[in-house]
């Protein structure tokens, strides 16, 4: 993989790390959750930090695998779109939740509504791959890799 960066090249300093971070985001790929899910969470989590790089990554893949362009385009008012079901809804509010941590823990009724539509370990892999997108988003806004 390379990528050229407007600061610093943190793959080429720190490889052990960035490989343990790509090796946790492909493990939660290949999770139950379903790769076209994780997508539409991974944009929506990079739209909140504003990391232009994984937006055009997330988007461009969603595109790619068909999703209706009119879904992208209301995924930051997910709440008022009818293009997003239940089990989106659930999973959008405890990643923007959990992204923003506005007073520590997310709350109970979000996590409530989580457990309606995902048993334990999908809630364990939706929180890790919230974490995930959110550490590569920091690296992304930080970092600056260059958009091809």
């Amino acid at each position: 993989m390379s990528m050229r960066f407007h600061r610093v090249d943190y793959p080429k300093h720190i490889p052990d790390a960035f490989r343990g971070l790509y090796a946790t985001s492909t493990a939660v790929h290949d999770g139950a959750l379903g790769k076209e899910f994780l997508e539409l969470v991974f944009l929506r989590v990079s739209q909140i930090n504003g990391c232009a790089y994984c937006m055009d990554m997330h988007a461009g893949a969603l595109r790619k695998a068909g999703v209706e362009p009119r879904k992208l385009d209301t995924l930051a008012g997910w709440r008022d779109s009818r293009f997003f079901d239940a089990r989106e809804g659930a999973a959008l509010a405890w990643a923007e939740q959990l992204t923003t941590l506005p007073s520590g823990a997310p709350a109970d009724a979000t996590y409530e509504a989580l457990k309606e539509h995902f048993d334990e370990r999908g809630i364990a892999e939706l929180t890790m791959a919230v974490a995930i997108i959110n550490a590569w988003n920091r690296l992304g806004v930080g970092m600056q890799p260059v958009l091809a």
